[in-house]
């Protein structure tokens, strides 16, 4: 029996609107981000989460064609959505998305945590929290962009987009978190204060490839 074509139109509105869906789940994470320490993140936590429906509704086209390939029946979509009130309502999310989640709330949101990372410092607490979901939010655009990317197409993108991500924060963001802990450890030791943590953070934080290889080898 056929699939009906209202059906597929539905299917492909929702697949048209995975890209702002993706945008929504990864402002949520950085706001998660805040709310875990903005320093670091809880197993299992929200910012997890939240990235990894990022991710998912990023591959969503490959992950379908994954199901379809172990002989699961998956209706494709038809490329276009004809009926005038499904399209209309596509248009509207992803308008509402662009033009006021992503281009307004954001940058609202970024501010607030700036202000917030103010109210830390001046209250004696350390604002870095807050300064790094700001960070965060405000580079939401290019981060999608980003892990749009490392998308290559295949069946299974959603793992390989992982594992791009995993690669970008070993060999990108962790050696400039490595040198702010070195920065931190040099502040530290001329304030007389403790500061042999900071050195060894900065060298687990450069290692952190090397110790994953050394755990596999331990483990097989």
């Amino acid at each position: 029996m056929p699939v009906p074509q209202f059906l597929l139109e539905l299917l492909q509105m929702l697949l048209n609107l995975a890209l702002p869906a993706a945008f929504c789940s990864l402002a949520a994470a950085g706001v998660s981000l805040r709310h875990e320490g903005g320093t670091n993140f809880h197993v299992n936590g929200r910012v997890g989460k939240w990235v990894l429906w990022t991710v998912v509704f990023l591959t969503l086209p490959q992950l379908l064609s994954w199901i379809a390939a172990q002989g699961i029946t998956v209706p494709t979509g038809s490329g276009a959505v004809s009926t005038s009130w499904l399209a209309s309502m596509q248009v509207v999310f992803t308008n509402f998305v662009n033009e006021i989640v992503v281009a307004k709330l954001v940058p609202v949101l970024a501010a607030y945590f700036v202000l917030k990372a103010c109210l830390d410092g001046a209250a004696g607490e350390n604002p870095l929290a807050s300064i790094i979901a700001a960070l965060f939010l405000m580079s939401l655009s290019a981060t999608v962009q980003l892990m749009q990317g490392w998308n290559d197409g295949g069946q299974y993108a959603t793992t390989d987009m992982l594992s791009s991500l995993w690669n970008y924060i070993v060999g990108q963001i962790m050696p400039a978190v490595a040198g702010l802990a070195c920065v931190g450890a040099v502040i530290n030791f001329v304030r007389h204060r403790p500061w042999t943590r900071l050195v060894f953070a900065a060298i687990s934080f450069l290692s952190v490839s090397g110790l994953l290889i050394l755990f596999q080898a331990m483990a097989a």
